[in-house]
């Protein structure tokens, strides 16, 4: 029978990589995760963990963030040695896992909008550096899934891309280093092309994920997106009528649901909430396979015990709609 499914969406509280790789086991059976702890400090958040996975570019942490630098620096280094050291406890936790396991990390986008040229202002601002930096993520992307084929044969490596400021880049959003001005907008061939380039050449599953309002879901239905996952509240109607489109078509649909501050998410409201989307969008209860419940976004600013209870609160939601729906 079709089921809607539960997932994380990557950052979790707290320093201990072993307890949330258990976690994420235990509580995100339908896809665990590795987790991303940004509580270890800037060198294991989203943009640090993606400096250790970008070959043939460096590194150095300043006080404005992660800039472009001639040789690999202390940070960057740094980064690169948590990351390799989640992997081994990963190997280690995972062992007798068999199954999907997903992985996430800054996209090409986020990463333009975020990094740092050497002299300073953001990479969006030269075409060849954000062209430069979406090459090596695709480089190091791929590199990174066969390592993981050889060392974790039983698992099946699934991507997301975080995506937090595509919206911002294709709106023209993002400031300049003044701050009196904002970097132009990205054409949409160049803005789909750098997904591409970095979804295409790596035969996974391929999230892409946004807990921002307004990405352009309509351009980006010609990059290879197996799921688009969002928070569920920001989507328009407009939106909600190309992303129903997309599901229908085969794509999956991550709708953020679970609360990462406030009060705690209750099961029975979620589900509610779910089932008048999907009556509202007319879809077929066979398409609920391709339909998953997380967060809205990483739950790293919760504390751990309200993390874990949001991920219940989902699978309790979760169960609700199939019931509803196998009925």
């Amino acid at each position: 029978m079709a089921e809607v499914r539960v997932a994380q969406i990557g950052s979790w509280p707290g320093s201990d990589v072993d307890l949330a790789l258990r976690i994420s086991l235990t509580d995100s059976p339908d896809l665990p995760v590795l987790p991303e702890l940004p509580g270890r400090g800037a060198h294991a958040g989203m943009i640090g963990r993606a400096t250790a996975l970008l070959p043939g570019l460096d590194f150095d942490l300043q006080p404005a963030g992660w800039r472009l630098h001639q040789g690999t620096g202390h940070d960057q280094r740094r980064a690169r040695q948590l990351f390799r050291d989640d992997l081994d406890r990963l190997e280690e936790q995972a062992q007798g896992y068999v199954g999907p396991l997903k992985f996430s990390v800054a996209g090409p986008w986020t990463l333009a909008a975020t990094l740092e040229r050497p002299r300073g202002d953001k990479v969006l601002a030269d075409h060849g550096a954000r062209r430069e930096v979406a090459a090596s993520l695709s480089a190091g992307i791929s590199e990174l899934t066969d390592e993981l084929r050889r060392r974790m044969p039983d698992i099946e490596p699934v991507w997301q891309l975080d995506e937090p400021l595509l919206s911002a880049v294709r709106a023209g959003r993002v400031s300049t280093a003044s701050g009196f001005s904002r970097h132009r907008t990205v054409d949409v061939p160049e803005l789909v092309g750098a997904i591409e380039m970095i979804m295409k050449p790596t035969e996974v599953s391929w999230w892409l994920h946004s807990c921002a309002a307004g990405m352009p879901y309509a351009e980006l239905q010609q990059a290879p997106v197996d799921v688009f996952s969002f928070d569920e509240s920001l989507i328009t109607a407009a939106e909600w009528d190309v992303l129903g489109a997309a599901g229908e078509s085969g794509r999956g649909l991550a709708l953020g649901v679970g609360a990462t501050s406030g009060p705690l998410s209750n099961p029975d409201q979620l589900a509610r909430r779910v089932l008048r989307r999907f009556e509202t969008l007319g879809l077929e209860s066979s398409v609920v396979d391709r339909w998953w419940l997380t967060p809205t976004c990483g739950l790293a600013g919760r504390a751990e015990p309200d993390a874990v209870r949001t991920l219940r609160a989902l699978r309790s939601a979760a169960d609700i709609v199939n019931e509803e729906l196998g009925g």
